[in-house]
């Protein structure tokens, strides 16, 4: 488990932030993102043992939107948010481990520190709303890994953030080089605006600006 905790957001988001409309997705058939996504969320960092996994964290809806034979997410712990939860006070395992439920982001967070065997390295937030929402207001919140839709698609939810569509940062994060995110996800990630079904996309990194902190003298 690295110390300390750095999360990773996954998300992908039209150009006005949209995310979601009426309980799932606007957009169809990206099978080449949808892969995309499988990888980068599967893969540890080079240097980590072999026994070494990543972790998902998601909200109730979002795991009730996988379909049942895909679910828990393969090669993955699966961290399913939920205030339905807060009983028993302690999240709760699957029989194989490769589930576990909380009440929380902050308490799920706290049990992956309490629990190095795990060997968890790379964390991601895959959603919903909700759960991205609580992830931005923690100092862990480190990285943006954005599929930007940029096909139109009316939608009702919205990613809790403006990130800029045309411009390469926005107040407290800035987009990386191609260079740098193909170092971070271990592959080379391809550049550029992609089209698949008839939707325009493009994949982006984006990272959290450190603040300096100033020194009285």
């Amino acid at each position: 488990m690295p110390s300390p905790i750095e999360l990773t957001l996954v998300v992908a988001a039209t150009r006005t932030m949209g995310i979601g409309a009426k309980g799932g997705l606007p957009w169809t058939g990206l099978r080449k993102e949808m892969a995309y996504f499988a990888r980068i969320t599967k893969r540890p960092p080079l240097q980590a043992t072999p026994e070494a996994r990543n972790a998902v964290i998601m909200g109730r809806k979002t795991w009730e939107s996988i379909p049942t034979k895909f679910r828990p997410l393969k090669g993955r712990l699966n961290i399913v948010i939920s205030r339905s939860f807060s009983t028993p006070a302690q999240p709760a395992e699957d029989s194989n481990g490769d589930l576990v439920r909380a009440a929380s982001l902050e308490q799920a967070l706290a049990y992956l520190e309490s629990k190095p065997d795990l060997d968890v390295t790379k964390i991601f937030v895959i959603g919903g709303g909700q759960i991205y929402d609580a992830a931005l207001q923690l100092p862990q919140a480190k990285r943006l890994l954005i599929t930007r839709i940029l096909s139109e698609f009316p939608c009702d939810t919205f990613f809790p953030l403006s990130i800029p569509a045309e411009e390469d940062s926005t107040p407290g994060w800035t987009k990386k080089s191609n260079e740098e995110f193909n170092a971070w996800v271990g592959e080379e990630v391809p550049a550029g605006v992609q089209e698949e079904n008839g939707t325009r996309y493009e994949f982006q990194m984006w990272e959290r600006v450190e603040e300096e902190v100033q020194v009285d003298r």
